[in-house]
């Protein structure tokens, strides 16, 4: 076995993207069921998209999105200030060593696809796309 506590791998490793997943999974049952004793965050429905965990699986950040995108400062403000009882939930229902602690974000993936989608769109791009399907006459 290696020395190295930590692989150089550039990418997450096999466990720490099935952990993830699993902490994914049992943090979005926790707040679709409402085990939270917080009524805030109850009322607000909560996707959980992506839990990724750090290499010692200590630490797991989760990035969230409220349902259709309102409120959500007040949705992250309400699971940081329940970060402890969720926690304590999500270990509940998981065979781990150590629970990790959980951070939390906000899911910017949709922003950046519609993003990507309006440049997509853009004329100059349109244009520079089109032009890219005409043959050129050379042999490859």
């Amino acid at each position: 076995m290696s020395n190295r506590r930590f692989s150089n791998a550039s990418g997450p490793s096999q466990r720490q993207l099935r952990v993830g997943e699993l902490l994914r999974r049992t943090l979005a049952d926790v707040l679709a069921r409402g085990d939270v004793h917080d009524p805030e965050l109850n009322r607000i429905p909560i996707t959980v998209s992506e839990v990724r965990a750090s290499p010692d699986l200590k630490i797991a950040t989760a990035y969230v999105m409220p349902l259709g995108g309102r409120d959500q400062d007040s949705a992250l403000a309400a699971l940081r200030r329940n970060k402890a009882e969720l926690r304590h939930l999500v270990s509940r229902e998981m065979t781990l060593k150590y629970a990790p602690d959980l951070r939390f974000k906000l899911d910017e993936t949709f922003d950046r696809m519609d993003e990507t989608r309006r440049l997509l769109n853009d004329e100059a791009v349109q244009r520079d796309l089109a032009s890219g399907d005409e043959p050129d006459g050379t042999d490859r």
